[in-house]
């Protein structure tokens, strides 16, 4: 039998480049692993502390307090106020404006200016105030404010005339009731 001879690898088979950068390579993943691994315990560490963190308050909520009724019985007053307060406002935004504006426009002439608006929405009632050329006018604005589907009880209430001013307009005041 004759004799092997085994060289492993053969000298002309040897590409030390090739060798070198396949290790470079594995050692720059094996970097990069090392990187993310790094990373991810920090994270993991940050999120368990802050569970625990958590944990600690939510123990404290729900450890028995020690207020005084009386504290307590003020904050339900102030919270009670509040919400009457928040009541109030949600029940101005609900008025039907639309309605209330169009029968007032509907009503309104070029010989009445109106100045303001007041809405009392307990008494579901509303003050006008304005001024009219002259008091035929006003009364006319009055009567076709009765006769508008929305309003009911309409009255004047008070009216006077500016004497300072020449063309003498008439300022009045007047309450109706909408349905």
């Amino acid at each position: 039998m004759s004799r092997l001879n085994l060289k492993f690898p053969y000298r002309e088979q040897s590409i030390p480049q090739i060798d070198i950068a396949i290790l470079l390579i594995g050692l720059l993943v094996s970097l990069v692993v090392l990187l993310q691994y790094r990373h991810l315990t920090e994270e993991v560490n940050h999120w368990s502390s802050r569970v625990e963190r958590l944990e600690k308050l939510q123990q404290q909520k729900n450890a028995p307090r020690t207020r005084s009724t009386a504290r307590i019985r003020e904050f339900g007053q102030e919270i009670r106020k509040e919400v009457a307060q928040a009541n109030t406002v949600l029940d101005q935004i609900n008025l039907p404006w639309e309605a209330l504006f169009d029968s007032i426009e509907h009503a309104a002439t070029d010989e009445i200016a109106l100045l303001s608006l007041q809405p009392n929405v307990s008494s579901r009632t509303l003050r006008i105030s304005g001024e009219a050329r002259n008091m035929s006018e006003l009364l006319d604005f009055v009567e076709a404010l009765e006769r508008e589907s929305v309003f009911e009880n309409v009255h004047l209430i008070n009216y006077r005339i500016k004497q300072d001013n020449p063309h003498r307009p008439i300022v009045f005041l007047l309450t109706a009731v909408w349905i």
